[in-house]
């Protein structure tokens, strides 16, 4: 029976919904292309694809809360597009007030032995779950998905919050056709509209339409119109080396600056610096905290205290605050009493103990300031004008004999100086009470860099042994030593698996001082090496910086962010009886990225009974924008080219 109503269902509207011959078209309704289509062209690794979506926000004229409509036409091309029928919507609340959702309707469309296959989502398969104290989700996943399904689903949302007017997102991780989102904002509400991301509009219109919302008295207002589509969206994918993809994803964004009620009254939303350092300097969460007075001989010893070098001073300080107090993971900027919490349990947010960290160096008069930033996967703070709501994280800026120090106590392997590389998003800013705050630079100073020294022997068994040495600094120290120091046996369990054919004996550590800048290491290797006849062919590289190309899209239209400069270097000398030479050696390789701003060097020489091989690796800047990553991902290449299928022949001698 089920079939027989679906034939008669695809009879009577073939002539009316699948009219349509060409998937990409502007229409909300399925088509019969949409239901055959296999593949979408522009992008063949695509797994769902947007044919189309709609979005209207208003403000309804009885009740003066804003309504979204949105509709949304999906393909689903395969198995892995699957979740892409699983819908949740956020619904924002606070304590006075909470979003609703009203006319949910989604049905799923199939293409059966030529019959159309229709199923309607049911009322019970929509479900409610309060996700945290500001929000409850909506979820419902659409009935009866297959590959070649088409989805379609729309809803009215309604919400009392005219501060939080709905933006739009344009792009997502699939491709998308067609984008199409409309605003009417009444002249009473003024907004920052802020359109982000590399994708640009295929249409932009507006226009004034007159008395479209009306208060008491008489009173009426303008509502200007707005019109925005994107067609043909390419999926944003996420890769190595980026910060938060909310930097880049295109969407259009709304902040209100003011609002004008009919009575007259003018309510400001958009405050200036000015006011928002006024704010926070008696804000009972951050500003009464930064300025609580602390004994400093209830917490540090005597020998700290009296210490006459400011600098010896302040890294004892910092060094009491790191080995004392354990960073729970948290990222809370605005908590009340959490410094107090903090040494009551030894244990707080990040912005409690370096803010225990910034009381402490100023009871020792030495002079600092709090930092505000956002952390990188929580997207770049606004810049033309103070959104709180946009910082998560709080660091300390030390000024010590005329030089300034940026300061994280959270992390125990930091060195004085450094901070977390979760801190390294572009800019922070700087707060001063006395004087205004202002934007300050958040980058490293120094580059991190990875330094092997190899020296070997091959004997006249084919046994080749030696030394590896090794210096690591910066942020790759930083890694190796957490690394390390968590589990020695099994850092060097990983070396040794790196290299199965390779007996690692004598591992030992040059510098133990965790917070050191560098990770020193050394061990020996010893190795039977393969003889083919009265040859042996051998790969140089015992340890390789990039197994391989961290980049493999055809475009990248949002920067490659490192965080940091950093160099690598490969040093081998390989020493060899006169029961051999060498046969046969790589091609030597000299590569730079466009303006110089990286350089490949690759170079073998021969002399005597050696062979000396280098590779030196050197990124001069941290962050590079989307024009060079061609350049980048060819220049990965040849790195990994080199150190996985460079070889020396040896040619032994009877």
């Amino acid at each position: 029976m089920k079939r027989q109503i679906s034939t008669i269902i695809f009879l009577f509207i073939s002539s009316f919904v699948f009219s349509q011959t060409d998937y990409n078209t502007s229409k909300y309704r399925v088509t019969l292309s949409d239901l055959e289509m296999k593949t979408y062209e522009k992008d063949s690794t695509a797994n769902a694809l947007v044919l189309y979506e709609y979005g209207n926000s208003y403000v309804d004229k009885n009740d003066y809360d804003l309504r979204t409509e949105e509709k949304h036409k999906i393909k689903i091309l395969n198995k892995e597009g699957f979740d892409q029928a699983t819908v949740i919507i956020y619904l924002y609340n606070n304590n006075r007030n909470s979003e609703s959702i009203k006319d949910i309707i989604a049905t799923t469309y199939n293409l059966e032995d030529g019959n159309v296959i229709i199923t309607k989502l049911e009322k019970e398969d929509i479900f409610e779950e309060k996700y945290n104290d500001n929000y409850t989700l909506v979820k419902f996943t659409l009935p009866n998905i297959k590959e070649g399904s088409v989805i379609t689903y729309g809803y009215t949302k309604k919400s009392p919050f005219m501060f939080k007017y709905k933006g739009w997102d344009f792009q997502s991780e699939i491709p998308k056709i067609y984008s199409e989102y409309r605003a009417s904002i009444p002249a009473n509400w003024d907004y920052n509209i802020k359109l982000v991301g590399a994708q640009k509009l295929s249409e932009n219109e507006s226009e004034l339409k007159e008395n479209c919302l009306t208060g008491g008295n008489g009173a009426y207002a303008h509502c200007g119109n707005y019109k925005y589509v994107m067609e043909n969206i390419p999926a944003f994918i996420e890769e190595d080396f980026m910060t938060s993809k909310q930097n880049y994803l295109s969407r259009i964004e709304y902040e209100l600056k003011t609002f004008s009620g009919f009575n007259g009254v003018i309510s400001d939303y958009t405050k200036t610096w000015e006011t928002v350092d006024k704010d926070l300097k008696t804000d009972g969460d951050l500003g009464r905290q930064l300025k609580k007075s602390i004994d400093l001989n209830e917490l540090l010893s005597e020998d700290i205290i009296n210490e006459p070098n400011v600098l010896k001073k302040a890294h004892s300080i910092y060094n009491y605050v790191q080995e004392n107090f354990t960073w729970n993971g948290d990222y809370k900027l605005f908590t009340e009493g959490s410094v107090k919490d903090l040494l009551k349990n030894n244990s707080g947010n990040a912005s409690s103990i370096n803010i225990l960290l910034h009381n402490l160096l100023k009871e020792a008069d030495i002079e600092v300031k709090p930092v505000l930033i956002s952390t990188r996967d929580n997207g770049f703070a606004t810049k033309i004008h103070p959104v709180l709501s946009d910082f998560n994280y709080l660091i300390v800026q030390a000024t010590i004999n005329k030089k300034t120090y940026l300061l994280d106590a959270t992390d125990k392997y930091l060195s004085f100086g450094d901070i977390p590389f979760r801190c390294l998003n572009e800019y922070g800013r700087l707060l001063d009470f006395k004087n205004g705050s202002e934007w300050i630079d958040i980058k490293p100073i120094n580059k991190s860099s990875i330094q092997y020294k190899v020296d070997l022997k091959l004997n006249e068994d084919g046994i080749i042994g030696g030394e590896v040495n090794s210096k690591i600094t910066g942020y790759h120290a930083l890694r190796s030593k957490k690394k390390y120091y968590a589990n020695p046996d099994l850092y060097i369990k990983k070396i040794e698996d790196r290299n199965p054919y390779f007996e690692i004996l004598d591992f030992d550590l040059t510098d133990e001082d965790i917070k050191s800048k560098d990770f020193k290491e050394k061990y020996s290797l010893e190795y039977q090496s393969d003889e083919t006849g009265n040859n042996i062919y051998l790969n140089p590289f015992f340890v390789t910086f990039f197994n391989e190309n961290p980049f493999k899209l055809q475009e990248r239209t949002y920067p490659i962010d490192f965080g940091y400069k950093d160099s690598y270097l490969y040093i081998l000398k390989l020493d060899f009886s006169k029961n051999y030479s060498v046969a046969e050696k790589p091609i030597d390789v000299n590569v730079a990225l466009p303006n110089n701003t990286g350089t490949l060097r690759f170079a073998t020489a021969n002399t005597g009974n050696s062979i000396n091989v280098l590779l030196k690796i050197e990124f001069k800047s941290h962050i590079y924008t989307p024009e060079y990553y061609p350049y980048l991902k060819e220049f990965f290449s040849k790195i990994v080219d080199i150190q996985t299928k460079s070889l020396v022949l040896l040619k032994k001698h009877e």
